[in-house]
């Protein structure tokens, strides 16, 4: 049987990944690919982590970034930049490529975005003009210092009185001349706040401490404005150290045209027009999704050097001479180092996959959202209630036209009518995004971490030095940090619990589960099968859990009730991931044969995929059971039948169904392991050590 040739190359990502059409972002991979395997690995291997201080040679990778359009990237063309339109996926490919080599760099890159993103997403059209063309690295015969931003948000101050509900930033007017722009004095102090060091602008999230300022607000800081800008000093982070991590203390005097969205005067108040929460919700909308993508490319960068420190693990010593089985596959001769390394390829697959598909949904997404703010503003509709009750009433219609894309034969009118509808297609994929975005973020970092350890694990003792290959023990530790990044786990499970049982949700989970079968009758030796059972079960769970008590009578499926919720939150994240690595392998098996680069070798390769889908889908199968098993079985009287559940025929149909479709699992997961052992790799890593 074909099986894979070579380590998955360019050609293949892009068609799986679904930029094969798109130049200025396989540029963009080339030239992030080229500072971080380049400039960042060398300040790592030259012992750079090792130090909390922002030192010179660290700052030589702004000036690569600079050079490599890294920092532009995230401009529009007007202000310099060169992708025009939504860069979710550009942010996302960006931080894979310099997360391959290190986090601290990519979070270098991407926290840049993030200061810039509230005056993208929520910015007047002034205040884009004001700052944006600033942060594109001057032209020639220009003489200017390249801007650079830093994001503050609510970090708490542990220990010092403060909630970590209130905003540690206070706004208060300083001056307010008759017929002028007021004044405000701004005091902000932040914790952990990532390009501090470096940079010379900030956009800080303040809430009022003046009655003649309305709420809060996202404002607009800079270096040079009147007043103390103290930097503060390095955060002793354990990770991710070529990013420059500080606790800043800022009071500045600042006009109130600095107000991201800027401000109405209403009866003598200032109204900003955006409040710090909107502007906050709108931009980690997005980018949660690359630091999910970050750990993900950690697992994928561990395949080469742990297949090379198997396979050469025995070389040099006696018993193993050229030619022998020892000497060729060393460690390779054994199945569980195989079977395991099979689990750490699957996850980054997996997690890679989830990533880019959020990422591409919210490319669409930002569209919408822009659509759908125009068409309210045009009919006089604002402000978070009026919103919502505009999109309550186009729910039914949003139901309706899943209902008919989700048949073979469905009503074309019906559908036509739905798809030229902004607020239908903006309700289908916020009910989406809902979803992956959380479920990117919480299974991409947190299980994703986990499989890193194993990473590391197979290395031995090499595994936690400094000179293992490809820094593994160094990311191990900063997956820690990435889980923790833009919300830790609790708060992506605590997104998920609202927005996985939404009406529109599920109706897309019905059609997804019902694409998953056809693919299963096509394909009955795939985890498409189980895939789709699972989803069967975690449906039905969802449902008993919503209409169930406890023997106390206290509601199971419940907001407070986190034993619980959480718990489906997980699940539905595997079923979210697993669903993406199928579609993935589908993308490279129709449109690979248009590759003459992939179509070469692309039977054995789209085999390989399909059996790393088919180990993940039954591992999800696994959790999705334990989870479902635990919380339906878990909260019934221990003295009591499980038998006596009112559903126990319907729960042990769906379990046998879940487990019945796990049939050839294992021999999916021995013919991957076999093609780890026979996969060319190149004779060395291609950036230091």
């Amino acid at each position: 049987m074909e099986t894979l040739r070579t380590l998955p190359g360019d050609d293949v990502r892009q068609i799986m990944w679904r930029f094969a059409d798109r130049f200025d972002l396989q540029m963009l991979v080339q030239s992030t690919r080229a500072v971080a395997r380049s400039v960042a690995a060398r300040l790592v291997a030259d012992g750079q982590r090792t130090t909390h201080e922002w030192t010179a040679e660290k700052a030589s990778l702004l000036t690569a970034m600079d050079g490599a359009g890294v920092t532009s990237m995230f401009l529009e063309p007007k202000y310099g930049g060169y992708i025009e339109g939504p860069k979710n996926l550009a942010m996302s490919l960006t931080a894979f490529e310099l997360a391959w080599v290190d986090g601290g760099a990519a979070t270098c890159a991407l926290a840049s975005d993030l200061a810039l993103a509230p005056i993208n997403e929520k910015g007047t059209e002034e205040q884009k003009d004001f700052v944006f063309p600033n942060i594109c690295p001057p032209q020639p015969g220009e003489d200017r210092e390249i801007w650079r931003g830093a994001f503050a948000l609510t970090e708490p101050l542990p220990y010092v009185g403060v909630d970590t509900g209130v905003l540690v930033g206070k706004v208060r007017v300083a001056e307010w001349e008759e017929g002028k722009e007021p004044m405000l004095q701004v005091d902000k102090r932040g914790r952990f706040i990532t390009n501090m060091e470096f940079a010379n602008f900030v956009t800080a999230a303040v809430a009022s401490d003046d009655p003649r300022i309305k709420s809060s607000c996202i404002i607009l800081l800079l270096k040079d404005d009147e007043g103390s800008w103290d930097p503060g000093a390095p955060t002793k982070k354990l990770v991710h150290q070529l990013s420059a991590t500080n606790d800043p203390v800022l009071n500045v005097k600042v006009p109130a045209s600095r107000i991201i969205g800027g401000y109405t005067v209403k009866d003598g108040v200032i109204v900003p027009n955006v409040s710090h929460s909107d502007a906050i919700a709108s931009v980690f909308t997005r980018t949660r999704i690359p630091v999910g993508v970050m750990t993900s490319a950690k697992l994928l960068s561990a395949v080469e050097p742990v297949i090379r420190y198997q396979r050469q693990r025995f070389r040099g010593g006696e018993a193993a001479q050229p030619g022998s089985p020892r000497y060729e596959l060393g460690l390779q001769m054994n199945e569980d180092p195989c079977h395991r390394l099979v689990d750490v390829w699957a996850t980054g697959e997996a997690g890679a996959s989830l990533g880019f598909e959020t990422s591409r949904i919210c490319d669409r997404f930002d569209a919408l959202e822009k659509g759908k703010e125009a068409l309210l503003h045009s009919q006089g509709i604002s402000g978070v209630r009026a919103e919502a009750k505009a999109l309550k009433a186009v729910q039914d219609k949003a139901l309706a036209y899943l209902a008919e894309v989700g048949k073979p034969d469905g009503d074309a009118a019906i559908i036509a009518d739905a798809e030229a509808d902004v607020l239908v297609q903006f309700l289908v994929h916020h009910a989406m995004t809902g979803v992956l975005i959380p479920s990117c973020k919480l299974w991409n970092t947190g299980f994703g971490a986990t499989m890193m350890r194993e990473a590391v694990s197979l290395m031995g003792g090499y595994g936690i030095t400094e000179d293992c290959p490809g820094f593994l023990g160094m990311k191990w530790m900063d997956a820690q940090l990435e889980a923790t990044y833009e919300g830790p786990e609790s708060v992506q499970r605590r997104q998920l619990t609202t927005t996985i049982d939404q009406p529109v949700f599920l109706a897309l989970c019905r059609n997804w589960t019902a694409e998953l079968k056809a693919i299963a009758a096509d394909r009955p030796a795939t985890g498409a099968g189980a895939l789709a059972a699972s989803m069967d079960l975690w449906m039905w769970a969802l449902d008993y859990l919503t209409k169930s008590k406890d023997p106390q009578g206290k509601p199971l499926f419940h907001a407070k009730r986190q034993g619980v919720s959480f718990a489906m939150a997980d699940a539905v994240a595997w079923l979210m991931a697993a669903r993406c690595q199928l579609l993935d392998v589908l993308e490279l098996e129709a449109k690979g044969p248009e590759n003459p680069v992939v179509a070469d070798g692309l039977e054995g390769t789209v085999q390989f995929f399909m059996d790393l889908f088919t180990v993940h889908a039954a591992r999800t199968a696994g959790e999705v059971g334990r989870i479902v098993a635990e919380l339906v079985l878990g909260y019934l009287q221990p003295e009591g039948d499980a038998a006596s559940l009112p559903e126990w025929e319907t729960y042990c149909n769906l379990r046998c169904a879940v487990e019945a479709r796990l049939a050839g699992c294992r021999l999916a997961k021995d013919r991957a392991a076999h093609a780890v052992t026979q996969v060319m790799i190149p004779e060395a890593l291609d950036y230091p050590q």
